[in-house]
């Protein structure tokens, strides 16, 4: 079984559902010592085993897949639709309409879990939520190492009853979807060196830094904290092997954008991005409701993206944006560790 001890250099990059996370950028962490995760969120798992390929086509074998844990469905049907009536000014601004919503949608978990035992990878990582024990045992029994992320101290403990071997610590400065279990969990603000001190405590598991890691010093700093590896992913976006799209690009190096926020308004759960109008506009009614929030916004996103216009996409960034460089994937690990070595002198 593959561990992170292995890493030549202990950068990880994130999986990114929606698009960032490709092939491309995983094989060249990898090539520059590190590794990197492919996003199964959202994706079918025939395009999922296409990325496989694509990745082992460049000689890459040890790289990880993130899943999305499906918890007990959210069936909220007047908050649902009374958010759908709200949103019926951005779907006239877009071209679009607001589609039925499916709260039991389990983004064919199972399948991809049958995958990953059929075609094993190195690594399995899963988000909101903890692995089933019988899927652990699964994937055990595939010589795959299996990863939590975690928010909480809480959530930690129930990770390792379940038999994984690596938990990736996730503070309130990371980008993109909170971690967390409970899609009711208000954002504790804890960051994510705190919850490692947390976790380490109390937990005898290898970690992994996720969050507020945006340059060597930050990672010579989780590294002495306590973390086996760094996981990083705001900080990959704008490089060329980075699957965002260009207007998500843009909004990290425009002084428009001037701060993050942590929102509900995009999917129903809570997830940092750069503060722009949608937000502004429909964080204080967005209803805990995920998936049904992300069904609705799904195509007022499309439509946004259609017109280049960054008020009305999810434009997920963690607390470090402004550090993003537009460098290939390889020279930001090489710097990252680097500066990580002086730092650790």
């Amino acid at each position: 079984m593959f561990t992170l001890s292995e890493l030549e250099v202990p950068v990880i990059a994130a999986p990114m559902a929606g698009g960032p996370s490709t092939p491309a950028l995983v094989a060249a962490v990898a090539g520059a010592g590190g590794t990197g995760f492919l996003a199964a969120g959202y994706k079918t798992p025939e395009a999922l085993e296409k990325q496989f390929a694509e990745v082992r086509a460049q000689r890459v074998t040890n790289f990880g897949v993130n899943l999305f844990v499906p918890g007990k469905p959210q069936d909220k049907p007047d908050a649902v639709a009374a958010y759908r009536a709200e949103l019926e000014g951005e779907a006239e601004r877009y071209g679009a309409t607001t589609p039925e919503t499916d709260p039991a949608d389990r983004d064919r978990f199972e399948e991809k879990v049958d995958l990953l035992e059929r075609d094993p990878v190195a690594m399995v990582s899963f988000t909101f939520g903890p692995p089933p024990e019988e899927v652990v045992s699964r994937l055990h029994g595939v010589n795959t190492l299996v990863v939590a992320s975690v928010t909480t101290l809480e959530e930690a403990r129930i990770a390792e009853r379940r038999g994984v071997d690596v938990l990736a610590v996730q503070g309130s400065e990371a980008g993109g979807h909170r971690a967390t279990y409970d899609v009711e969990a208000p954002d504790d603000g804890v960051s994510t060196f705190e919850l490692l001190e947390r976790v380490r405590a109390h937990i005898d598991l290898p970690l992994i830094a996720a969050g507020g890691c945006h340059g060597g010093a930050d990672v010579a700093r989780a590294l002495r904290a306590g973390a086996t590896a760094v996981q990083l992913g705001t900080a990959f976006l704008r490089c060329p092997e980075s699957g965002a799209a260009q207007p998500h690009k843009d909004a990290l190096a425009d002084p428009r954008f001037t701060e993050t926020a942590v929102t509900r308004a995009f999917s129903g759960r809570n997830a940092r991005g750069l503060r722009n109008r949608f937000i502004d506009e429909h964080d204080a009614t967005a209803p805990a409701a995920y998936p049904g929030v992300n069904q609705l916004t799904k195509p007022l996103r499309a439509g946004a993206a259609a017109q280049a216009d960054q008020d009305g996409l999810a434009l997920w960034a963690g607390t470090g944006y402004r550090s993003a460089s537009s460098e290939p994937a390889a020279h930001i690990v090489t710097g990252l560790w680097e500066e990580a070595r002086r730092e650790m002198r």
